[in-house]
């Protein structure tokens, strides 16, 4: 595994710069491993993939995790809010960046991600290929 470690600034939206950062550095799979920062708006999925979280106020990321590849990713994400209370759903387009946000990723060096339609599920899945 290869580790690429960046920050986000102010003003940067979270989903849209992590798959930017992938296709700039040519990174075709790889896992969050770590995230910290804050955001200024949230969107995010609830479960049950029916109801969003969408809100603009000041929210701490407590956690970040999931799976990205190509042009698409699988991330959840868990915030915070100014009274402790905790939200988490699908990170969705708009989450914008507070202050700041660390980012390490974790480059699978021997696993090839991808999406495909499954009909059982009625979404994209996860396929995982080893790399020759």
């Amino acid at each position: 595994m290869k580790e690429h470690v960046f920050r986000l600034s102010k003003g940067d939206y979270l989903k849209e710069s992590l798959l930017s950062y992938m296709k700039d550095n040519s990174i075709s799979s790889a896992v969050i491993l770590c995230a910290v920062g804050s955001l200024l708006e949230l969107n995010i999925r609830l479960a049950d993939a029916k109801d969003y979280l969408v809100s603009k106020d000041h929210y701490e990321i407590v956690s970040l995790i999931g799976t990205l590849c190509n042009d698409s990713c699988h991330l959840h994400i868990s915030v915070s809010d100014n009274k402790g209370r905790v939200f988490g759903g699908h990170l969705e387009n708009g989450n914008i960046i507070n202050t700041t946000c660390e980012v390490v990723l974790g480059e699978l060096e021997e696993y090839q991600l991808c999406r495909a339609y499954d009909e059982s599920t009625g979404y994209k899945e996860l396929q995982v290929e080893r790399k020759l």
